[in-house]
């Protein structure tokens, strides 16, 4: 093994105290940031990183989730700024054949022309992280399993009862380093969100799937939101009359932007890396369940393409659904080279044998028997995982979705508030009426009856390991095809939006009566699901006892090597730093840093993904760049490339220049570093930037969109060549 490949495996998940060449591996807590303070001011920031610990001070007080991905606050008046594909939802859910947005794009010429998001969509501001390891874990020293696993749930819903009883609040606790340590956030909840500009997806999705996780690229991948609140400048649902809501803090633009070897800083929410498992559960993830996985989207991908070339309306109800199977499945295949490439199983095998061989000499007893009960416990879960992939599979219709969420619904609100499953108490039920309303959007029956037959038809011979219910049904779909299933959507009512949300107030015994064929198979898979979810959360409760004792071990291990642990990204709010540079990939071809706005005149075709507008060629043709040109590129740069540590869920976070400043926005890494999710390696972990004089551009230029403009304290100026 080569030695970059071995230490690169050895630092996933930390970094040098005093920030060496690997300073910029870390996705760090607001907390954490005195510990790279030297590394931070050394690279090129010009603010104080005490500010950065401040969640309520600039630059820190504009940055938002989605829920999902990551935002920021860029004028007074709650203007949002994210990625295109962020927001592709709310510009599907408002799309129709009269009136295409994901073709055309949209601009608001004004507040009253901007368009509700899709249901359900919200924007949250963290206003305080605060650390309840202590009061958590109280008293659990000797609980196990189930007993162990409720205990901390109904202690989590007691913290989170009592921190959202300030209206307007949305609070979650999440855990760090193997569940060893826990942080309960405060988040203001804004519920009405709208869509206020969005390019057309030849500009905002420029270069499709083909061009996903490549390099070099050319996306405009950028859309603007507004947030909104009641007249009393609280969060408040959907009104005409609310208003613009005022955030603590907002970004300014960078109109001149970065150079190659420029500091830049992403500030969002990671959504989830694996750089400290085992090395049992790498080899299941990549030999077994990755591969499983990626057939399973593919073959989904593949029926919802064919099934659109006769039936072009799919292609807007499964815009959506598309872009995210196409996305992870493409995900899947760079992390699998990254695997190959790093040696990565071996690589994990001899980091945990140098462990061992540590805790050996230390006489540690306790944690060789941890270890090896972690070991045990994570092969039963992967188990576990393979059966999940089925009924995956053989419950593939949203209308069956739908019934049994409805049908937890009914059970659960039989119990007392607090003691409901989470998801179903009743601060929730704002989210679960917009999941119900925004399926309409989504759902076309004929798609999700083949879809289901194909499920039911894939797990027909491992049916003996699924709930009892669904056999019969299994080994018809096998013999009759979508014959076996037409009856369910002939006589079901679920598909209608009314009658699924008047069913949220049904009772479990109206539910348990219904003649629907998929209400009657959800109430009959019930219980033989919620046993398995059961023994879920037993295995949940050992792992949080095994795996962070494991990863107090670890620690030790690690700081004997002068090194500071960072914990896995969860989707809370990290920042992380580094240069502009290019790269050379994997195959040994360099590339540079930027991209250029001719390279979208050379890349177009006239077809999908790579038909540029005709009005944005001619721009380009006209070398109209306006204030926008960086001169040592000679025209306006597109996107760029910075050694960033990022993760999924980072997409749309705002990419600040040294002085807090906007320069761009973060949408996707390079295919060479998606195993960075596994193991950083700083050869070729690289971040992929649209640039904020592109986003201007296009404003400005192609749109027109002098309001916003100003609003962002921006003035468009003339053409200039």
């Amino acid at each position: 093994m080569a030695i970059r490949q071995f230490m690169a495996l050895m630092t996933a998940g930390t970094t040098l105290i005093a920030g060496g060449a690997l300073a910029v591996e870390g996705m760090w807590q607001p907390e954490q940031l005195p510990l790279i303070e030297k590394g931070l001011k050394k690279k090129g920031l010009e603010l104080d990183p005490k500010s950065l610990s401040n969640l309520t001070s600039f630059p820190m007080n504009a940055i938002v989730s989605l829920g999902g991905c990551s935002a920021s606050f860029v004028s007074p008046q709650g203007l949002v700024v994210t990625n295109h594909h962020c927001a592709y939802g709310a510009i599907q859910y408002n799309s129709s054949k009269e009136k295409n947005l994901l073709a055309d794009g949209f601009v608001a010429r004004s507040l009253s022309d901007e368009l509700p998001a899709t249901p359900g969509s919200r924007i949250f501001v963290t206003e305080s992280i605060q650390d309840i390891t202590k009061d958590l874990l109280k008293g659990l020293e000797k609980v196990e399993g189930l007993k162990r696993h409720e205990a901390i749930e109904d202690r989590r819903k007691a913290m989170i009862a009592e921190c959202e009883s300030d209206a307007g609040y949305r609070c979650r606790v999440d855990s760090f380093l193997g569940s060893s340590s826990y942080r309960l956030t405060k988040q203001l909840e804004i519920r009405d969100v709208r869509l206020v500009q969005a390019p057309p997806s030849m500009i905002g999705k420029f270069g499709g799937d083909i061009d996903n996780w490549m390099w070099p690229r050319h996306t405009g991948d950028f859309a603007f939101y507004r947030a909104y609140v009641g007249k009393d400048g609280k969060p408040a649902d959907f009104n005409k009359d609310n208003v613009p809501f005022k955030p603590q803090g907002f970004l300014k633009i960078d109109t001149k932007g970065v150079e190659d070897g420029s500091f830049v800083m992403v500030a969002g929410y990671p959504g989830r890396t694996n750089r400290h498992r085992l090395a049992a559960e790498v080899d299941y993830t990549f030999n077994t369940y990755y591969t499983n996985m990626k057939e399973y989207m593919d073959s989904r991908i593949a029926a919802i393409e064919t099934a659109a070339k006769t039936r072009p309306e799919l292609a807007i109800t499964y815009a959506g659904t598309l872009a995210g199977l196409n996305n992870y499945s493409k995900n899947i295949e760079g992390q699998k080279e990254g695997f190959e490439a790093l040696n990565l199983l071996n690589t994990k095998k001899q980091q945990e044998r140098a462990m061992l061989s540590s805790w050996e000499k230390a006489s540690n007893k306790d944690a060789f028997k941890n270890y090896n009960d972690l070991n045990r416990l994570i092969e039963d879960s992967n188990d576990a995982r393979n059966v999940d992939l089925l009924l995956r599979r053989a419950a593939g219709s949203k209308l069956l979705q739908s019934a049994k969420y409805l049908y937890r619904l009914a059970v659960e609100k039989e119990k007392p508030d607090a003691k409901r499953e989470a998801g179903f108490q009743e601060r929730d039920m704002g989210r679960f009426k917009a999941r119900l309303e925004a399926m309409d959007r989504r759902y076309d029956q004929a798609m999700d009856q083949q879809l289901w037959t194909m499920g039911l038809k894939e797990v027909y011979g491992e049916r003996k390991q699924l709930p009892k219910a669904y056999h019969s049904l299994i080994e018809s779909a096998n013999k009759s095809g979508e014959k076996a299933v037409a009856e369910y959507y002939k006589n079901s009512k679920i598909g209608d939006k009314a009658h699924r949300i008047s069913l949220m107030d049904a009772s479990r015994k109206k539910l348990e009566a219904s003649k629907d064929p998929f209400m009657k198979l959800a109430v009959a898979v019930y219980q033989e699901e919620l046993d398995r979810e059961m023994e879920d959360k037993a295995r949940s409760g050992e792992f949080q006892r095994l795996r962070s004792r494991y990863m107090q071990n670890f620690r030790v291990f690690v700081e004997g090597q002068g090194k500071v642990l960072y914990p896995d990204a969860n989707s809370t709010l990290r920042i992380t730093y580094g240069t502009v540079q290019g790269y050379t990939n994997r195959k040994g071809n360099s590339h540079p840093a930027f991209t250029k706005l001719e390279e979208i005149a050379d890349k177009h075709t006239g077809k999908d993904p790579f038909d540029a507008p005709k009005k944005q060629l001619d721009l380009i043709k006209k070398k109209d760049y306006g204030r926008y040109k960086l001169d040592s590129l000679g025209t306006v740069p597109v996107n760029f490339l910075a050694d960033l540590d990022i993760t999924g869920g980072n997409s749309g976070s705002a990419t600040l220049n040294g002085k807090g400043e906007l320069t761009g926005l973060v949408f996707d890494g390079t295919i060479d570093g998606v195993i960075s999710d596994w193991a950083f390696d700083p050869a070729y972990t690289r971040s992929i930037h649209v640039d904020s004089r592109y986003m201007l551009w296009v404003l400005d230029k192609f749109d027109g969109a002098d309001r916003l403009l100003k609003e962002m304290g921006v003035e468009p100026k003339a053409s200039t060549h």
